[in-house]
């Protein structure tokens, strides 16, 4: 009995030390995988539907290796302009209500004018990179603008002065060019229509004087529109970008410009933006050549397609360009294009903004014969429009949101009207008053548009209007082409 008492004890503890062990081991599996990271480490291998071959290229475990290579290539542009100040000014400022009693700055300068102006020297910091083995350089417009005297130092301290072969102040792209005995490293550029958001970035430049600083990141968005101009495209980065780093390159991983440094956001962080290099492969050849840039012109003014306009014509979405005005004799005008008409589609390449359809056109070369797909009353149609040449009034994306009421009072045009406005127009309908605070109000009308629609009639009498106005019945609203000034535009008044 003893012995077999002895067994079931020995049994009882194996057991029971076999069933401790196993719970300690699970706890401390429990605890080591709460302390590990969420994502992987370096070292940790993921099933990814990426390929190992592109996480090598695209993620590497140290940038140090392309910082190297590309570092060469990227110059610091160092600016002087002269800045002319002196004699004696108004000290109440321009405008001042006290330039009634002594004339501004004439008072001014009669008087004191004998005080010398004098002249100071005002220098800036900005970034660059060498696209050419002979020298082309690429920069911001806004670096180099206005300077007397531009020097570029490179990353082996060789300094040159350099001239500006072209600049582009819509873009805020400039050419620069150096003259050196010596084939210089070249930055190879990109492809910026292949950038992913959340692929890895590096920034190098020039930030606050501080010489070839390196800066890394991720792509945060693409087509970023930030009011700094009519073709605004913007990469946006969280790769550190800072006053000094304008005009210098944003390179992918695999060594390739994709973007231009340009802007800030002075009171964030991890917000900067790049100009795709794509827009500025595309208007190189003008910088060259030209000196400036010449652009596509169709001769149309445009506008975004608002929920209530959708509505009212019927449209499937707000997808297209909305066309507000025809000039007469443009291109457009001569290829049957018609206010009215929305623009769904551009070589091939659906148009979903007004924005991306401007974009397209100045694009274009001066010449070029381009296909445009239209919807005009609900069927598709297809326009050959031949390209001009873009003046510097520019093509106006008009964007008016749709009222909700009328509250405005109309009457024709009268020729007392017509000359006491100095209108040019000299029979139509003209708004004459409009109720602070009425939907009409809200819809952008003011006293002084011209009506020139309703409902895509053109009525140029108080009875044609007045007829169209009951005629509708329609719940999605009424829609009305309006004319101000030179330009033109849609808006929706609901009628319930």
């Amino acid at each position: 009995m003893n012995a077999e008492n002895r067994g079931r004890k020995t049994f009882v503890m194996f057991l029971l030390a076999f069933l401790i062990g196993f719970f300690v081991v699970s706890v401390v599996e429990v605890l080591r995988s709460s302390f590990i990271p969420a994502g992987p480490g370096p070292d940790v291998q993921v099933a990814s539907a990426v390929s190992p071959a592109d996480v090598s290229t695209k993620t590497p475990l140290s940038f140090a290796d392309l910082a190297e290579k590309l570092k060469p290539a990227v110059v610091n542009i160092s600016t002087t302009k002269t800045i002319r100040s002196g004699g004696m000014r108004s000290p109440f400022g321009q405008g001042s209500p006290f330039d009634r009693y002594f004339g501004g700055d004439d008072f001014f300068d009669r008087f004191f004018g004998d005080i010398p102006q004098r002249e100071f020297k005002q220098r800036s910091l900005g970034s660059g990179f060498i696209i050419s083995h002979d020298g082309y350089i690429f920069t911001n417009n806004h670096v180099v603008e206005q300077a007397d005297k531009i020097i570029v130092k490179l990353s082996d301290g060789n300094e040159f002065e350099a001239k500006v072969i072209g600049r582009d102040a819509k873009t805020d792209i400039a050419l620069i060019k150096i003259k050196t005995n010596n084939s210089l490293p070249v930055a190879e550029t990109g492809d910026s229509e292949k950038l992913r958001v959340g692929e890895w970035v590096m920034a190098i430049g020039n930030p606050f004087g501080l010489e070839q600083t390196v800066t890394v990141g991720i792509v945060s968005a693409k087509g970023r529109v930030i009011g700094a101009g009519p073709y605004d495209n913007f990469i946006q980065t969280d790769a550190s970008i800072n006053p000094g780093n304008s005009g210098g390159p944003l390179f992918s991983m695999d060594g390739k410009v994709i973007g231009i440094n340009t802007a800030i956001v002075a009171q964030g962080q991890g917000i900067g933006f790049a100009i795709p290099i794509n827009m500025a492969k595309t208007i190189l050849p003008d910088l060259k050549s030209k000196g400036k840039v010449t652009r596509g012109w169709l001769g149309v003014s445009v506008q975004d397609i608002t929920e209530e306009i959708a509505k009212s014509m019927k449209l499937k979405d707000r997808s297209g360009a909305l066309v507000a005005d025809v000039f007469k004799g443009d291109p457009a005008d001569k290829a049957g294009l018609k206010s009215g008409d929305v623009v769904t589609e551009v070589n091939g390449k659906k148009i979903k903004t007004t924005h991306e359809l401007l974009m397209m056109i100045a694009g274009f070369r001066v010449g070029e014969t381009i296909k445009m797909k239209i919807l005009r009353d609900g069927q598709e149609k297809e326009l050959s429009i031949t390209v001009a040449e873009r003046k510097e009034q520019a093509e106006v994306a008009a964007t008016r949101e749709g009222g909700e009421a009328f509250g405005m009072t109309v009457q024709e045009i009268t020729p007392e009207i017509a000359k006491h406005l100095g209108l040019t127009q000299k029979k139509g309908i003209i708004v004459v008053d409009v109720q602070d605070g009425s939907v009409a109000d809200e819809a952008g009308i003011q006293p002084q548009d011209i009506i020139l629609q309703v409902n895509k009639v053109s009525v140029t009498t108080l009875k044609e209007y007045v007829r169209e106005i009951r005629k509708s019945n329609d719940k999605n609203g009424i829609l009305m082409r309006i004319k101000r000034g030179k330009s033109a535009f849609f808006v929706t008044l609901p009628t319930r």
